[in-house]
């Protein structure tokens, strides 16, 4: 009886450490799972505030991207507006002379034709180089003068290049043949110092006294130098010093 009694207390005692064993291991257990279950949602949000750090480095870098190229942009429209403000004051300046253009064609057209007199003029006065040919040149202007098919800035440019010619004259030295007392003869002019004229066969030689609007003969001795600058003109001989008659001005008293 009384080992039958030790047995069964050992039993009880065995059972009863059985099931405190059990009752103690569920909240360990439990503990550890919702340690795991916090551990994996740290990583998770650890996870999600990595991610949202780097979408927040991403849109700071295109923050920026955005910024300069706003930048950018505004430099680049500051300056188109001034290419169109100063495109425009050059429209404005073309429309301005467009509108001007009747009132200076009004005032052109009298002074080409003003011109053109002063330019005949001249040659008449002028000593007698190529007269023909320069009087037929202002004769020629005035008959596209009244031509609708030119315009006036040709017209103009016609003038001008007129007055060049002339202009040219001064300073060139220049042969050409022409008639004299109804003899055919080789004419040179230095400038507008001096015309001389010579036969052809260089017996005979003249210069043109603008005073008196005639030709004087020369003696013999001007023949040689007069021929000399005529191949001189003609590029026949090199250019050298010449000895040719010049009516000096009269001084006033």
């Amino acid at each position: 009886m009384i080992k039958s009694k030790k047995l069964a207390s050992a039993l009880a005692v065995a059972c009863a450490m059985s099931l405190s064993s059990a009752a103690y291991a569920d909240p360990v257990e439990n503990l550890h799972k919702e340690e795991h279950a916090i551990h994996d949602a740290a990583v998770k949000s650890q996870k999600r505030v990595d991610a949202m750090f780097e979408q927040s480095i991403d849109l700071l870098s295109e923050y920026r991207q955005v910024v300069d190229e706003t930048d950018n942009l505004n430099m680049y429209n500051d300056h188109v507006q001034k290419l169109v403000n100063n495109q425009q004051k050059l429209i404005d300046s073309l429309q301005g002379q467009i509108n001007g253009i009747e009132d200076t064609k009004k005032g052109v057209i009298p002074l080409m034709y003003r011109m053109l007199d002063s330019l005949e003029k001249f040659i008449a006065l002028d000593i007698p180089i190529e007269v023909e040919q320069r009087t037929a040149r202002v004769e020629r202007i005035r008959e596209l003068m009244s031509d609708p098919n030119i315009t006036t800035s040709e017209r103009f440019r016609l003038v001008l290049e007129a007055y060049q010619i002339e202009n040219d004259y001064g300073s060139a030295i220049s042969a050409y043949q022409g008639k004299l007392n109804d003899i055919t003869v080789d004419m040179v002019h230095i400038g507008r110092v001096a015309l001389l004229a010579q036969s052809l066969d260089l017996k005979h030689a003249w210069v043109w006294d603008n005073d008196a609007r005639n030709w004087v003969e020369l003696g013999d001795e001007y023949l040689k130098p007069v021929t000399k600058v005529i191949r001189m003109a003609k590029n026949q001989v090199a250019p050298d010093l010449i000895q040719v008659p010049v009516f000096a001005a009269e001084s006033a008293e």
